[in-house]
């Protein structure tokens, strides 16, 4: 939200992160002109100023031509005295945009690219625990322009990266980087308005992302939206001062999947997320340390029940990735998929154990592992 950021959280770089919003020419020619009155023998003649090479025109080119593509199709989402983005979804009005730049509303009112006219809308769904949702304009008007999304999975470090939102309020704007890193699981703050959701396979850019970018387009030079903008890095050391050139995006696989789901069912019942099938807390040790993540309760027929595993068993590790708490827990499940197999190491009654778990898959707005 636009002047607030939620509270810092440690991420695996150590860094920290905050909720990023809820608030062409022709190529010029170096060499002389040959045309115009002739140079005197012996005269001086005053050097033309050169130009952009080629290369840089072209590429400015691309930028201007991504840009005039894809802007249309991104708005501003305001809400009460909050406001984050969103990426027009289709030609009926619906657009996707975070879970935390909706909260908890209802009602919306939304500004499309280049225009000052408000528009009521209306929610759709919410996943929180991929920080998605639809909102749907009450009267959509003619000539919307639907973004055309990428496939996140053909995202490669290096690419170049436009960011298009509302950063700051200020509607219609656009940052430039690259894809800094693919497949990162980040786990987001909690705090009003703020699901703290662990998403997994994010791509991480350098495209500066700012409070009111949240829910706003992450675009390539194809013109094409490999994710939505979500989290911006923070400097632990500097009181929530940002951290420049690391920013966050839901990749457009996951977009695509919950926001066809919401669409289509107002409800997630495929969330490609993987599960255990428990409700957990965090286990502490007698040094009041975190210590794993303890089962409180086992779904019956779930990942877990069919392995064996049981409330009071306290799991701490999954694979080869330890587990000191429910968060950890929750980001090691994050990077993996419904159906893979995963040896899972716990204690019962002091004596350490390990199971065999076929993966289940995290089901509509469920919380727990």
């Amino acid at each position: 939200m636009a002047g607030r950021l939620p509270a810092a959280v440690a991420l695996a770089t150590a860094a920290a992160l905050a909720l990023a919003g809820c608030s062409s020419g022709s190529p010029s020619s170096s060499s002389a002109a040959a045309t115009g009155s002739p140079v005197a023998s012996g005269s001086a003649q005053t050097p033309s100023t050169p130009g952009p090479s080629n290369g840089a025109t072209q590429l400015q080119d691309a930028y201007q031509t991504v840009i005039a593509n894809v802007l249309p199709s991104v708005v501003q989402i305001t809400t009460g005295n909050s406001l984050g983005s969103g990426i027009v979804y289709d030609d009926k009005g619906d657009i996707v945009t975070n879970a935390h730049v909706i909260g908890s509303a209802t009602s919306f009112t939304v500004t499309l690219a280049n225009s000052t006219t408000t528009l009521d809308a209306g929610l759709v769904g919410s996943y929180p625990d991929s920080d998605l949702a639809v909102i749907r304009l009450n009267n959509p008007p003619s000539g919307l322009r639907p973004a055309s999304f990428g496939d996140s999975g053909k995202v490669q470090l290096g690419q170049i990266t436009l960011a298009m939102g509302s950063p700051l309020g200020l509607s219609s704007s656009v940052t430039q980087g690259i894809v800094s890193a693919t497949g990162r699981t980040v786990s987001e703050p909690q705090g009003p308005g703020s699901p703290g959701a662990t998403i997994g396979n994010m791509v991480q850019t350098s495209a500066a992302i700012n409070p009111g970018n949240s829910g706003g387009a992450l675009v390539n030079l194809d013109s094409k939206v490999i994710g939505i903008n979500t989290l911006a890095a923070t400097e632990p050391q500097s009181n929530g001062a940002s951290a420049p050139g690391i920013g966050f995006a839901i990749p457009a696989t996951t977009i695509t999947n919950i926001a066809d789901q919401l669409i289509k069912q107002g409800k997630v019942t495929n969330s490609g997320r993987a599960a255990l099938g428990i409700t957990a807390r965090t286990a502490f040790n007698q040094q009041f340390q975190p210590a794993g993540a303890v089962i409180v309760a086992v779904t019956p027929g779930g990942a877990a029940a069919s392995a064996g595993l049981q409330a009071g068993d306290v799991i701490t590790r999954i694979g080869d990735t330890p587990v000191d708490s429910l968060n950890a827990l929750t980001t090691a499940l994050a990077s993996l998929t419904p159906g893979a197999k995963a040896t899972v190491a716990y204690t019962r009654d002091g004596g350490s154990k390990t199971a065999d778990v076929t993966l289940g898959e995290l089901q509509g707005a469920q919380s727990s592992p």
